[in-house]
């Protein structure tokens, strides 16, 4: 007999399905309503030479290797192992990806100074984004898993969130979540949103512009060697999707970066709660 759900847990589950309703209302008002479609981007045009995206691209790749190699040698000088040398590896790919992106902007092509909305406003649009991405987070990935149980392929989840369902050390934990809510989203968005989407959005057509980081964005996110995180795919490329319209919506990176946060932690809430997979 299954054992009833914890208080927690249940909790857990009457806020997940408080945000999808809210979900719903700002998926039509903000992105499906006639007036919402027909609203103006506010993103500006990346005018940079092809050379200076690829002195773009060069930084983040060679900042992933380097810093990802020294921290892979670090943690073997130091005896990690297991779940401690896979977190510091990932640690030292996303700081490696980090160190590019500002090595390029601050060094190699400065760019000039923004204006930046109130940080509530980025956090009204962040949360907002992600909000009115569940709707269609909670469609997409049943239909996905229904696909590839029928084509023969696995369905596990992320080997990270393997991990973070075993991971019994509280320091190890805490790791774990600061990289999750607060460096990946940051790194990500950085990369994917407001380096290689923003340069693409008027160079290419307007479809391929969002689909192609955004199948790069969950291609990474997939172990493709045993296929781990398959599952994980194409509600990722959903979400890296959404993401983008909220950047060229706004013109602020911020909002994909608040959106991004809160959908980890809202992933990491289901899980501790034993709702997840």
């Amino acid at each position: 007999m299954t054992p009833p759900p914890s208080p927690f847990a249940t909790l857990v589950l009457a806020f997940e399905l408080g945000c999808v309703a809210t979900g719903l209302v700002l998926l039509w008002r903000h992105g499906l309503a006639p007036a919402a479609r027909a609203a103006p981007p506010r993103l500006r045009a990346w005018d940079a030479p092809w050379p200076e995206f690829l002195t773009f691209a060069a930084s983040v790749l060679l900042g992933t290797f380097i810093v990802a190699a020294l921290a892979g040698l670090a943690s073997r000088q130091v005896g990690l192992t297991g779940h401690a040398a896979t977190i510091a590896n990932g640690a030292g790919a996303q700081f490696g990806m980090l160190f590019g992106v500002f090595l390029h902007h601050r060094i190699l092509a400065p760019v000039q100074g923004t204006t930046r909305p109130p940080a509530r406003l980025l956090l009204r649009a962040g949360v907002a984004t992600f909000l009115a991405s569940l709707p269609l987070l909670l469609l997409t990935a049943p239909l996905w898993d229904f696909a590839l149980r029928k084509a023969g392929l696995p369905t596990t989840r992320q080997d990270l969130i393997r991990i973070l369902t075993e991971i019994d050390s509280p320091a190890l934990l805490a790791a774990m979540v600061v990289l999750a809510v607060v460096i990946a989203p940051l790194t990500e968005e950085l990369v994917f949103r407001g380096g290689v989407f923003r340069y693409l959005r008027t160079r290419w057509p307007r479809w391929a512009a969002l689909l192609v980081p955004s199948a790069f964005f969950a291609a990474l996110h997939v172990n493709w060697s045993t296929l781990e995180g398959l599952s994980s795919a194409l509600p990722l490329v959903v979400l890296a999707v959404i993401f983008s319209l909220a950047y060229e919506r706004t013109g602020q990176l911020g909002t994909a970066v608040v959106a991004h946060a809160c959908f980890n932690l809202n992933t990491l809430l289901v899980l501790f709660a034993g709702l997840g997979p």
